[in-house]
């Protein structure tokens, strides 16, 4: 556990409010999913009352997770946040494996996605951003116009986050408030100022058209509504971020919890507002004929549900204002997840298991280093082309670590009782243990309807045990007798 010293000096530095925290959690939710993943989700139900369930679902898993969260966020303060929840559970291996996943992977690959999802938006407006090279699937590894606004855009908030957290957060703040003003403006455009009299009859016409016809509890509608959640899990994902940063909080036992709670709980009634809405201008399923509603959501050009919802609306319109919509979403998300993932770099590395030079702080007091890494490494991700499939494969791995987590509320009540709990998990243990379920069935589920992206996911956790034994033998022989103490001066 932190000393009380470093706690002391920790809360002297510390610029985060609660507000600032809750827009951390709200903002990193908050990137491109929820403009697209709806259609993706279509495609696996049979009626709109399924796809309000799986995103309906999916926000309470979120919710039940950031409540458990709170409880262990309270009781170390740290920055690492859930890599330091791991160690401290389960050991140095386990808070290893999530901090090396997160590196490699789920940190900078959202990154590196979200960045090239706003560079790609962008074209809409400015046609020169446009890719010169026909997007596909796969490792295209290259030079293309809107990687190129990408990388801009990840050096860009990297500089912004090198001058101190008063300037992320800032920045911060301000694209939170704006996208979810955007969200709900979306939400009661469509759903209460300008409705779709035809969507409204194909969708909400009687309980046949909404709830469907087949089967709901057969073997196959449960599994495709596990595989259909992988979007909405998706969408909601990165709220734990804020904890990556709890050592930079001023009252952690008070803003922790609330950023948490409130933060999830605004994103997941936005999210269920706007699905609303986009059923209120298009069918589910495509009707025949062309345009946007014989589409549906389902087979939204791009899979941009938003972006033809608007159309529905304003018409031709409709594009511009999403394409800005989403440049705001995406540059403020890219922000939280830059201002928050460079600390867990900065936890390893004063633990001794990644770079040391990373656990270093710079004069504005944030992890120089890490940062620097950590932009670098989005930046070669974005230049491959292969950020979308690898995070494809760490879903597995990130659901293997939230359970894994929530745990911890239960493992650290038996072995460390005697901890002050300034705040205790919401509902326990009914909540946490209903979290562990729910997401343990999904993960047997996916295990079985998407092994190809499952199996290589949990490939990228393993990689990480041989990485970690060496580090801890250099660790070992660092701290030898006679050995020369490493860089850097005491931590948080």
């Amino acid at each position: 556990m932190e000393p009380a010293a470093v706690r002391a000096e920790a809360e002297n530095r510390s610029v985060l409010s609660g507000f600032d925290a809750a827009t951390i959690v709200a903002g990193s939710m908050i990137g491109s999913g929820i403009f697209i993943v709806s259609a993706d989700i279509a495609r696996h139900v049979n009626s709109p009352a399924v796809l309000l369930l799986v995103w309906l679902v999916a926000g309470l898993m979120t919710i039940a997770g950031a409540l458990a969260y709170g409880e262990l966020a309270v009781m170390m303060p740290q920055a690492g946040g859930q890599y330091v929840y791991l160690r401290e559970a389960y050991g140095r291996l386990w808070g290893f494996l999530f901090g090396w996943t997160l590196f490699l992977v789920i940190q900078t690959g959202t990154i590196a996605a979200v960045a090239v999802a706003f560079a790609r938006f962008a074209g809409v407006l400015f046609p020169a951003l446009n890719s010169n090279v026909a997007p596909g699937g796969g490792w295209q590894v290259g030079f293309t116009r809107e990687r190129v606004g990408a990388i801009v855009i990840i050096v860009g908030l990297t500089a912004a986050n090198l001058r101190g957290l008063d300037t992320g957060r800032v920045v911060q703040n301000l694209f939170t408030t704006i996208k979810v003003l955007a969200l709900l403006m979306i939400g009661l455009v469509a759903l209460m100022v300008a409705p779709n009299p035809a969507a409204l009859r194909i969708n909400f016409g009687g309980a046949a058209a909404f709830f469907g016809t087949g089967s709901a509890l057969s073997l196959g509608a449960l599994a495709a509504f596990g595989a259909a959640m992988v979007g909405s899990l998706f969408s909601a994902d990165a709220w734990a971020s804020v904890t990556f940063v709890a050592s930079e909080t001023r009252r952690p036992e008070r803003d922790l919890p609330f950023a948490l709670a409130a933060g999830t709980l605004v994103v997941i009634a936005l999210y269920l507002l706007v699905n609303v809405g986009y059923l209120a201008q298009l069918p589910l399923h495509p009707t025949g004929g062309v345009g946007v509603f014989a589409d549906g959501i389902a087979r939204a050009r791009s899979d941009r549900v938003a972006a033809a919802a608007m159309q529905s609306v304003w018409r031709g319109g409709g594009a511009a204002l999403t394409a800005a919509l989403v440049m705001i979403s995406t540059f403020g998300c890219a922000n939280g997840l830059i201002l928050t993932g460079a600390w867990v770099l900065f936890a390893m590395a004063r633990d001794g298991v990644f770079w040391r030079p990373a656990g270093l702080l710079n004069s504005a007091q944030v992890p120089s280093v890490a940062l620097v890494v950590q932009a670098v490494w989005a930046c070669l991700l974005t230049l491959t082309g292969s950020y979308s499939d690898l995070l494809d494969y760490v879903i597995f791995a990130q659901l293997l670590f939230y359970v894994l987590t929530v745990g911890a509320v239960f493992w650290l009540r038996i072995q460390r009782p005697e901890v002050p709990r300034p705040y205790k998990a919401w509902g326990y243990p009914i909540v946490p243990a209903a979290y562990i379920v729910a997401a343990t069935a999904l993960m047997i589920d996916l295990l079985i309807v998407k092994p190809r992206f499952t199996w290589p996911g949990l490939l990228i956790v393993v990689a990480g045990i041989p990485v970690f034994l060496i580090q801890e033998r250099r660790s070992r022989q660092t701290s030898a007798p006679g050995a020369k103490p490493a860089a850097g001066g005491g931590g948080r």
